[in-house]
């Protein structure tokens, strides 16, 4: 039995079509490089204008790029974009604000609190829990080292 599916396997792999990895690498590098010079134009945007410092812009400048990621979402563009450029829009932070608004927006149905605040976490918690914990454990090796250390 397992040789008939091998079989079946290595001949329908004949007329499978090939995936155009190339392109697909090209469009990934540039989409994802528009919303990082996107991103920069914002924080330099940011430095000029509301006096702050290449430390202090970084937090606004995520904040707006997830503020526009949700909005294209809503609007239905960015999903067509990430269709588009694959990783390249998945990338950024602006893919992981559009997976958050995509689940609230897909459950919106069944109410705010248990479709929109309940599904909305369902992909984002793992990533949410994980930093956290990430960050507690980084920072406890830190206080370990300057204890030892000092």
């Amino acid at each position: 039995m397992t040789n008939l599916k091998e079989n079946y396997k290595t001949k329908v792999k004949d007329y499978q079509p090939k995936p155009p990895y190339v392109w697909n690498c090209v469009k990934a590098f540039l989409i994802g490089g528009l919303i990082c010079l996107i991103g920069q134009a914002l924080q330099d945007f940011y430095i000029h204008f509301f006096n702050f410092n290449e430390k202090t812009a970084g937090n606004p400048t995520s904040a707006t790029l997830i503020l526009i990621s949700a909005l294209l979402t809503g609007f239905g563009i960015y999903d067509r974009l990430g269709q588009f450029a694959g990783a390249g829009s998945a990338v950024p932070v602006t893919g992981f604000a559009n997976s958050m608004t995509s689940a609230a927006l897909e459950h919106r149905s069944e109410g705010l609190v248990l479709g929109v605040a309940t599904n909305m976490f369902k992909l984002a918690g793992n990533v949410i829990v994980f930093g956290v914990v990430a960050a507690y454990i980084v920072g406890l090796i830190r206080f370990a080292c300057e204890k030892l250390f000092s």
